[in-house]
């Protein structure tokens, strides 16, 4: 049992706060569809209308991390780059190989709907991510889609939607390769090509890392804790490839692999690990069928195993999920219509007797666009019909009206909802198989604002929310600590968060602020592990061949437990990155984290490791 509580001790207590306030040494982010230049917004956006769509006609909250800016921002981790991100906390109980998660708009961990490449990877006996274990160096772009989703994409997307794209061939070949080094014995190398054969074109990236880690409990007194180091090693490799046979015909592949040894503090006298592999593999064909009629039809699988080892035994854990999906793009006299199927077959394989070890789902869902003069419209539908827990229907509508050139507006309703894992139905003696879904309901407006000044240009904007969330599944335990999940808690996720990107010449400056109230709806505390206050500012400045950025991340107090007993204090930390083009193709970067080396934890007891370098080249001709 201690081993599934180092995997989901993040689930149980509730879920995480950290804060958010970053400096990135990269082009300023741009917000509602994700160029990095502020002054070429490009359509590049597809996580929040599951099609592409140009920047302007976007009505969700979304940001887009494109490729350049995951390298100069240095980040060890995915988990590390979403920190600076707007609307983002993050837990992770130690080092970048450590158990992480993500709580968006202040929902729980569980509660953010996280895809490759439109495959869901989470592990169904925990219900959520192993995030910690999906490589960096393989991702290409991320989109984050924040607000209830489940209109679009079906269960667990309550906060929002996180996707991640692998890297893709673009047809003329090039080669890249990067290797590092730094504190903690950190090493890292990557490489990879791309390019094409005829009308194939084709990519192929491997990566591989390892540290020595720090202790990640510093508490002695904790009943995990162990004075040695935790360190962990990982590799990964992925592939892509498509091929346009006709005129509007195009196949479609895509691969990753991703396999993470990580050590853990479990107790004293024993080397406590997670082997985790995560593995997603699609594959699609998309057809023009007609001049108003686009038609994908794709098949893939999600797969998260997970073998936890400690003195008290090996605890197995193996997900996976098939996932079909057919998907119409039909262009209408007035508007578009997204439509299709999907059908997810879930199953788990555990040492553990669980009653049940498979679901399957089957979905309907309808998205509808309207574009006209100063007015945007999108209204979605979507049933889901599982073999577990019954039917389900969510939906969404959204408005957004612009004003001048330099002013729009944004409001809009949607709801969502989080089935119980198979762990909360059918871990013997920890739970419960009459446990229903979660649900939630949020309202929000969107403010953006554009302009120029002193030949750059900037934008801000403010997004309020207001999501209800019902039927939340706590555990509850008696006075002989015999512990079942129940659905009895209610949280109510309100905020507003402020954000404002620039581009001036040679700098850029990209500034977040979260004021929040994510709270028990019942007891009015605040949710474990989440702060009112969170957010990021990022400045970089250029001169000649060499850039540099600073970022700092800031948060206020947060609590470790539902009861509001153990504070944790609140935190300002100051990162510093710089880029030295050496020569044509050939860069050295380095990044300095915690410059004043602050103590400060996102989980109690658990250390973050302290003031760190890391440095090394990049070659890209």
């Amino acid at each position: 049992m201690a081993g599934r509580v180092h995997r989901f001790a993040a689930d149980r207590l509730a879920a995480p706060f950290v804060v958010v306030v970053a400096i990135a040494c990269a082009p300023a982010r741009a917000q509602d569809g994700g160029a990095a230049d502020i002054a070429t917004l490009e359509p590049v956006s597809v996580t929040a209308t599951r099609a592409l769509q140009p920047s302007a006609d976007l009505l969700a909250d979304v940001t887009v991390i494109r490729k350049d800016e995951i390298a100069r921002a240095g980040a060890q981790s995915v988990a590390e780059l979403l920190q600076r991100q707007p609307g983002v906390e993050i837990v992770q109980n130690g080092g970048p190989g450590s158990v992480s998660g993500v709580f968006l708009r202040g929902a729980n961990r569980g509660q953010t709907l996280v895809l490759i490449d439109g495959v869901r990877v989470a592990s169904s006996s925990a219900g959520a991510t192993s995030l910690e274990a999906i490589p960096l160096d393989a991702i290409d772009r991320i989109e984050i889609l924040r607000g209830p989703a489940s209109s679009l994409y079906g269960a667990d997307a309550i906060g929002g939607v996180i996707q991640l794209f692998t890297r893709r061939g673009t047809g003329e070949f090039s080669a890249s390769a990067s290797a590092g080094y730094g504190t903690y014995s950190t090493a890292t190398a990557a490489g990879g090509v791309s390019g094409s054969a005829g009308p194939l074109r084709f990519s192929l990236h491997a990566g591989a890392k390892r540290s020595a880690g720090f202790n990640a409990i510093v508490d002695p007194l904790n009943f995990a804790f162990n004075g040695d180091r935790d360190g962990y090693s990982g590799q990964d490799v992925s592939a892509s490839a498509a091929l346009p046979w006709a005129d509007g015909q195009e196949l479609t592949a895509q691969y990753l692999r991703s396999r993470l040894d990580a050590q853990f503090d479990g107790g004293p006298g024993f080397d406590d690990r997670t082997v985790t592999t995560v593995e997603a593999w699609q594959a699609a064909s998309r057809n023009r069928l007609a001049p108003f009629w686009v038609s994908q039809f794709s098949v893939g699988e999600g797969m998260d195993d997970s073998v936890t080892q400690t003195a008290y035994g090996e605890f197995p854990f193996r997900t996976g999920q098939r996932q079909y999906a057919w998907q119409n793009e039909l262009a209408l006299p007035l508007g578009t219509l997204t439509a299709g199927w999907e059908r997810r077959e879930e199953r788990i394989t555990t040492t553990e007797a669980f009653a049940v070890t498979s679901r399957n789902t089957d979905s309907l869902f309808g998205i509808y666009q309207l574009r006209h003069g100063e007015s945007s419209l999108q209204a979605n539908l979507r049933r889901d019909d599982s073999s577990q827990y019954g039917g389900k229907t969510t939906g969404a509508i959204a408005y957004g009206y612009q004003f001048a050139p330099a002013f729009r507006m944004t409001a809009g309703g949607s709801t969502g909802f989080k089935p119980p894992s198979f762990n909360d139905l059918y871990y013997p003696g920890y739970s419960n198989p009459a446990l229903a879904p979660e649900t939630s309901r949020n309202v929000e407006v969107g403010a953006y604002f554009y302009g120029t000044a002193g030949g750059g240009r900037w934008e801000a904007r403010a997004i309020a929310y207001r999501n209800r969330v019902s039927e939340l599944i706590v555990l509850r335990c008696d006075a002989a600590f015999n512990c079942v999940p129940e659905n009895v808690a209610r949280a109510l996720l309100e905020g507003v968060t402020l954000g404002f990107d620039a581009r001036f010449a040679t700098t850029t400056l990209v500034a977040s602020v979260d004021l929040q109230n994510p709270k028990d709806e019942i007891t009015g505390l605040l949710l474990p592990r989440r702060a009112r206050q969170h957010g990021a500012l990022t400045l970089g400045h250029t001169v000649g061949n060499v850039r540099l950025g600073a970022e700092v991340v800031a948060s206020s107090y947060r609590y470790d437990n539902a009861t509001n007993t153990r504070r944790m204090a609140g935190f300002g930390i100051l990162n510093l990155t710089a880029e030295w083009e050496l020569a044509k193709g050939w860069t050295a970067f380095a990044r300095a984290d915690n410059v004043f080396d602050r103590d400060y934890q996102l989980a109690a007891d658990f250390s973050t490791g302290g003031a760190t370098l890391f440095a090394g080249l990049r070659w890209r001709p």
